[in-house]
């Protein structure tokens, strides 16, 4: 029996397009762009961006917009394998890049609600950038990690286990470095950090979890 090569075309297309928002992005602000890219082993981005963020900013819609096109990639490279299919579905991808940002934006959204009630605005403000900063920075390590998994590496169990371990590991590093930075706030409100800590950074990755396993 003859196997169907899977097609990459769609795939490749939206790699293009992040690219594209990528060079944008440095473009539009070449010094920071330089700097974002050192963000996971310097503060100094974090330092310096952090306090002329606006509601809507330019450079970080760019990147967010690219975050959601290498995530969507890799999320249907990974669904492909799972369940082992070949035909690319447009309308999936458009599903799982609508369901990506409705979650990322939601959350941060509800972390703003949050900073209002409890008069804690410019902390909240401060800690979504930085969490909005290290996301951003995923989408532009997904992209190379995408273009191996599409036309060097065949997508193994192994290998993208070993690239959602790497993914995780950068957003574990953004995590402590937010919490490191606010160490002194977080000793003298543990139990409210605990409590935010199961509610807003564990709890909807379970929830999202538990709706993807039971697909």
């Amino acid at each position: 029996m003859i196997r169907a090569i899977p097609s990459n075309e769609l795939f490749t297309i939206l790699l293009i397009i992040g690219m594209a928002v990528i060079a944008i992005a440095k473009l539009t602000a070449p010094k920071r762009f330089t700097d974002f890219t050192f963000v996971v082993i310097n503060s100094k981005y974090l330092n310096i961006y952090a306090r002329d963020q606006k509601f809507f900013d330019k450079f970080d819609a760019l990147l967010f917009g690219n975050l959601i096109l290498s995530a969507s990639v890799f999320g249907y490279i990974v669904y492909r394998h799972v369940y082992d299919i070949t035909n690319v579905s447009a309308n999936l991808m458009f599903k799982i890049a609508v369901g990506i940002s409705v979650f990322v934006l939601i959350k941060v959204l509800f972390e703003r609600l949050l900073g209002s009630i409890f008069s804690i605005d410019e902390l909240i403000d401060q800690y979504v950038f930085q969490k909005i900063s290290y996301k951003n920075f995923l989408g532009v390590v997904l992209l190379p990690i995408n273009a191996l998994l599409l036309f060097t590496f065949s997508p193994t169990t192994q290998v993208i286990y070993g690239f959602i371990g790497l993914l995780v590991l950068v957003n574990l590093i953004g995590l402590i470095t937010s919490f490191k930075r606010h160490l002194n706030l977080i000793k003298n409100n543990l139990f409210y950090f605990i409590l935010y800590l199961c509610a807003l950074e564990i709890a909807p990755y379970l929830f999202l979890y538990k709706v993807l396993a039971s697909k």
